[in-house]
Parts: structure tokens; C-alpha cells; sequence
């Protein structure tokens, strides 16, 4: 559900011939810039570009690329200006006259630097061949910077990945010699910034749990999660299995973050406006109701027919992750479209749990939960922006649902509607009044006597900070990764681990074909059924993108239902063998719709999308957002 980053690496090699380069070719360390002549930051960096040339000498080959300021004549005249220079050290002459201009870059500079080197720019004679190369030479650094990630300048890359870092001279050093924290921390960043990682880890979560149950060690290991832990001060005491502290705690963080990703989508994501969140709205809905009457249809009256919800669920982080693997071939508006149904989906999963999934309700707990959520909502009202307070009350709320009978996870969701949002930042005053802070506590460094920056500026520059991002999306972004990497791995070792036996299998075949057919045929059915309907009924419309083919491949995406239907199976099935055989179904279920929609995404042609936007009639094309 989380949006992917934006490239951290070099879209183009650096090459010798081309580039605008410093250093020999072999050097171990390449840094690329991509900078603006009329970027004061760009100025200034360039005194730093000299120190660490003069540290690492020959070890070190530096590169300049064009990304000019946008909307700046100056800047993109600047740089067609060093293009038409004819070698390398005249583009260097006229790249240091232009940065180290001051205070900030003029028409009359530019002449200057041209009458120095003897360039043909305001020469009305020049030809338009050179014109035509330099305009060229810098539209193509423009269009790797942007295929780079390069949303401000200056912006480095070092080795060929880009360094978000601090610019002082030890940071910059450690990540030019490649220290083990700086390699370490490199390296996780990189497997975050890859889309799939976060289905991968349950993916290798779920094969340890499966191979370590059915090895020698399955006893041990199912010991392990049936270890209690707890608190305890006198008489009183609240202890739990590890497994429920993982079920009923821990997952209490990925259903915090679903409720913030659902909070922003019905903000300011795709289902802010009805026109964008009919379609995936209505296949949600489809894609819910039909596997869980399909399952009905097929379980016989008794215990089992409790499960209905377990194959109403889409695990979004595998059924995304196989989107994005198959890169161009899936049109961004079919993710878009899925992200925002699961969204959809995983509202009614939670309503499905809350209401039908729940134990023997206390009605003073309950009473105390209402009262939290109370207090949460005129900490909202008057504006409280600190997370601290809604954390704690979070704790307290999740405390209180968990002996109220209602699933203890469920806090995080409500806590979640609760986290204040604030209005966009004026950024120029921020930035503004962050300069004058850091410029004034620049001059005052020389001071005897004095080590660092004050703390009245530190504290408004912390002000500044948390002022940047409303609390709900700083809550997102930093809860989020710990969700997918953390939270959820651990959930799949901790249930996904099941005994392969025909003694499971013996007595649950129908069990598992209802599960089965359920995501199989019912979520892609549903989901494709609900949405054509939804079309016919001018409802909602679907975008010429992508065709109907592809939504059926998307809809049979959907059928992996691995996070949120073990969950619900666990609090289905509370008999062991019942759960294991729900659990091999989920598996083999998943498995098979992760098949079929990829093998009609990956046979999927261009021609059938340009074929339905061709044959879209001209009102439906005209409402698409």
C-alpha cells in the first residue's frame, strides 16, 4: 500500500567520452553532480567539490552533470553557455567562472565568461549546429536527472547511488570510502527502495516457518510461540503467549498504519473524490461479497461456516510486488486501481473482524475505550500536534479493547483516525527562517568558548522540522517501514508455519476448496463483475490504460490473501487442525491466483489497451481523472 520511492540510483553510466569529468577513469570513487549555475547551494558546494578533490586526489573522479533551476532562464542559458566550449579544459574554465560568481548569476556574467573564453553564445553568427548540440547536451543531463531521482540541486551520487546525507566534511568522507555503518545503512536503504522486498520478506518468513515446523525442531519451535510473557506486581498480573503478543500486539502496528493509509487515501490519495474511487470502490466490494458467498455455497452448516471471511482478504504487498516486477508491462493506472481496492478491502476486513470476529464483550472495558477515544478527540480538536499524548492513550485504548472482548488490534485503527492532520507548510518562510537561524549561528562558530549550535536555535530548527510533515504523515512514514519489515515478517514465522500431513489434509477438503475457490475464482469474479457493472451502470469509469483483460488479471492478484486471511483464519478456526488446513488452503490459494494473474498480466499486449481507448466512447474518456 505504501508508494514506491523515487530512483536512488545513476539512470545513466558515467562515460568518459561524454561526461564532464575530472580525474582519471579508473579512479575507486566517482561523484556526479548534478548542479545549476544559478543554485547559490550549487555555489557554495563548489568549494567543497575542491576540498574533497585536493583529500582524495587521484583516487577520485568527479562529474558534472545539467540539471538547471526550473523556471530560470538564466540557469538553462548558463548552461547551454559551457556547451559551447570545444574541450575539456575550456568547459572547466567557464563551469568554475560561472560558479564562482557573486552573489548570483547575471546576464552580464554570462557575457563576461563568453568575451573570456571567446565563446560564439551572443555571437550572431554562431552557427545553429553548435546551438542545436548544446541545447541537446543539456536537455539529456535534464531527463537523467529526473530518471535519477534528482529533485533539487545540487544532488550527488557516489558510486553510482545517491548520497542524501549530511555535506560536512566527516559524513561526506564516510560515504566516499564506503565505511562499514555507511555500506550498512546503504544497504537497507536499497532493499526498502525495491518494491518487492517487503513481499519477499514474508515470502522467506513463511518457508522458515513451514520448513522449521516440519523438521526436528517443530516441537521446539511451536513451544517457543506458546511461551508465556507478561507483567506482574503482586496478585495482578497480564501475561500472554508470545504468539497472541504477536497476534494481538505487534499487529497492532500494521493495523495503525493501515488506518493512516487509509486516512491520507480518503484525504488527498485516490479516493478523495468519488469520480476516482467508484471504480476501485465497487470492485472492492464485488471482490469481498463474492468469495465469501462462494465459501458459503460450498462449507455444510456447522463451525466451519464461521470462516466466510477468510478469503474476502488481498495481501497488497505480494499482489503489488508482482506488479511492479513486471515493470512497463503493467500500466501505473492498474496499480493505482489495486492499491486504492485493497485500501477498500481493508476497511471491510477490519469491520468484518471487528463485528464478527470478536469474544465476549465487557461492558465497562468497552465503556473506558469509549472514554479514550473521547479524550483522543479533543486532543485532536485543540489542535494538540505532539504524538506523545496519542501514543500513550493509544496504549491505554488498546488495553481496554483487549479485555472488552473486541480484538485488541483494533485500536490501532481507531487510534489511527485520530492523529492529527495539519494544513500544507509555507515552505519559502520555513526555508526563510531556517537560513537566518543557520547563517546566524555560522557567523557566531569562530566564538571562543563555544562548541556548537545554541539550543534556542536548535530547538527552532526542531520546530521547523516537525512542522514540515502533519503528525499523521510523519507517523506514517516512520511506522510504516517498521510495519512491513518488522512487524509483518514476524507475524507470517509466527503462524504461517504448518504440518504437512495427510493427517491435516484427511477431513478439511472442503474446507480447503471453499477457501480455495473463494480466492481463486471468487475475488477475481467479484472484483472484475462489480466493476463492469459499476461501467454499465455510468457509476464509475474505467480508464483507457489499461484493458479489461488486465483487470482480470489484477483481480486475480487480489486472490493472495496471505496477512489478513491467516489472521482472520486464526480467529475463525479455533481448532488447531482446522487452522492448518485453512492455512495450507490460504497458501496454495495464494499461490495459484499469483500464477494465473501473472500470466495474464505477462500475456497482455499493448494493442489491447490502445484497442479500449480507441473504442471508449468520447464522454467516458473525458472523465477520467
Amino acid at each position: 500500500m505504501s508508494q514506491v520511492p523515487l530512483s536512488n540510483r545513476l539512470d545513466r553510466p558515467v562515460d568518459d567520452a561524454v561526461d564532464h569529468v575530472l580525474g582519471p577513469s579508473n579512479a575507486e570513487i566517482t561523484l556526479v553532480e548534478y548542479g545549476s549555475y544559478a543554485c547559490p547551494h550549487c555555489r557554495a558546494a563548489n568549494e567543497r567539490i575542491a576540498e574533497v578533490r585536493e583529500q582524495f586526489g587521484d583516487r577520485l573522479k568527479y562529474v558534472f552533470r545539467h540539471r538547471p533551476l526550473t523556471n530560470s532562464e538564466i540557469a538553462e542559458r548558463a548552461a547551454e553557455l559551457v556547451e559551447y566550449t570545444e574541450d575539456p579544459e575550456h568547459f572547466w574554465d567557464a563551469h568554475i567562472k560561472l560558479m564562482t560568481r557573486s552573489p548570483s548569476l547575471t546576464e552580464d556574467d554570462l557575457r563576461a565568461v563568453a568575451t573570456d573564453l571567446g565563446l560564439a553564445y551572443f555571437d550572431a553568427d554562431h552557427t545553429e549546429e553548435v546551438a542545436h548540440r548544446a541545447r541537446l547536451r543539456v536537455e539529456s543531463d535534464i531527463q537523467s536527472a529526473r530518471a535519477s531521482g534528482v529533485m533539487y540541486t545540487p544532488t550527488f551520487f557516489i558510486n553510482g547511488r545517491r548520497y542524501d546525507g549530511p555535506w560536512d566534511e566527516s559524513s561526506f568522507s564516510d560515504a566516499m570510502l564506503g565505511s562499514m555503518g555507511h555500506r550498512v545503512r546503504s544497504a537497507a536503504l536499497d532493499f526498502a527502495s525495491w518494491a518487492p522486498s517487503t513481499g519477499l520478506l514474508l515470502l522467506l518468513a513463511s518457508v522458515v516457518a513451514v520448513l522449521a515446523i516440519n523438521s526436528a525442531m517443530g516441537p521446539g519451535f511451536t513451544a517457543f510461540w506458546e511461551k508465556y510473557l507478561g507483567l506482574s506486581l503482586g496478585d495482578a498480573g497480564f501475561n500472554m503467549s508470545l504468539l497472541h503478543w504477536v497476534n494481538d500486539g505487534l499487529l497492532t502496528i500494521f493495523f495503525l498504519v493501515v488506518g493512516l493509509e487509509i486516512k491520507r487515501e480518503f484525504t488527498v490519495g485516490h479516493l478523495a473524490s468519488w469520480r476516482s474511487a467508484a471504480l476501485p470502490i465497487a470492485g472492492a466490494v464485488g471482490g469481498m461479497a463474492a468469495p465469501a458467498l462462494l465459501y458459503l455455497l460450498v462449507i455444510p452448516s456447522g463451525p466451519w461456516m464461521h470462516g466466510w471471511g477468510v478469503p474476502m482478504a488481498t495481501d497488497t504487498a505480494f499482489a503489488v510486488a508482482l506488479i511492479v516486477m513486471m515493470g512497463s508491462r503493467v500500466p501505473i493506472e492498474l496499480r493505482i486501481f489495486l492499491t486504492a481496492a485493497a485500501i477498500v478491502d481493508d476497511i471491510g476486513s477490519i469491520i468484518v473482524v471487528a463485528i464478527f470476529y470478536s469474544g465476549a464483550l465487557h461492558i465497562w472495558y468497552l465503556a473506558a475505550a469509549v472514554a479514550v477515544v473521547a479524550t483522543l478527540a479533543l486532543l485532536n480538536r485543540w489542535a494538540v500536534y505532539q504524538t506523545t499524548p496519542y501514543i500513550l492513550l493509544g496504549i491505554v485504548l488498546w488495553a481496554c479493547v483487549h479485555e472488552g472482548g473486541l480484538h485488541a488490534t483494533l485500536a490501532g485503527v481507531v487510534l489511527a483516525l485520530f492523529i492529527p492532520t495539519r494544513p500544507p507548510p509555507n515552505l519559502r518562510a520555513l526555508v526563510t527562517q531556517a537560513n537566518t537561524i543557520i547563517t546566524a549561528e555560522a557567523m557566531r562558530g569562530g566564538e571562543a568558548l563555544r562548541l556548537g549550535p545554541s539550543t534556542p536555535a536548535l530547538r527552532a530548527l526542531d520546530a521547523i522540522h516537525d512542522r514540515l510533515e502533519s503528525p499523521a504523515d510523519r507517523m506514517l512514514r516512520q511506522v510504516a517501514p517498521r510495519s512491513s519489515y518488522a512487524v509483518l515478517p514476524l507475524f507470517a514465522l509466527a503462524n504461517a508455519g504448518v504440518l504437512v500431513s495427510m493427517d491435516v489434509l484427511g477431513g478439511h477438503s472442503q474446507l480447503m476448496l471453499a477457501i480455495v475457490l473463494g480466492l481463486v475464482v471468487g475475488k477475481p469474479l467479484g472484483m472484475v463483475g462489480a466493476a463492469a457493472l459499476a461501467v454499465w451502470l455510468g457509476i464509475a469509469v474505467k480508464p483507457a490504460e489499461y484493458s479489461w483483460r488486465q483487470l482480470c488479471g489484477a483481480g486475480a492478484l487480489a486472490g493472495i490473501g496471505f496477512t489478513m486471511s491467516l489472521f482472520i483464519a486464526g480467529q475463525a478456526f479455533p481448532v488447531a487442525a482446522d487452522f492448518a488446513a485453512a492455512k495450507i488452503a490460504v497458501f496454495t490459494a495464494s499461490v495459484c491466483a499469483a500464477i494465473i494473474g501473472v500470466a495474464i498480466l505477462w500475456t497482455s499486449s499493448a494493442g489491447e489497451v490502445e484497442d479500449t481507448a480507441a473504442t471508449s466512447a468520447e464522454p467516458t474518456s473525458a472523465t477520467i481523472t
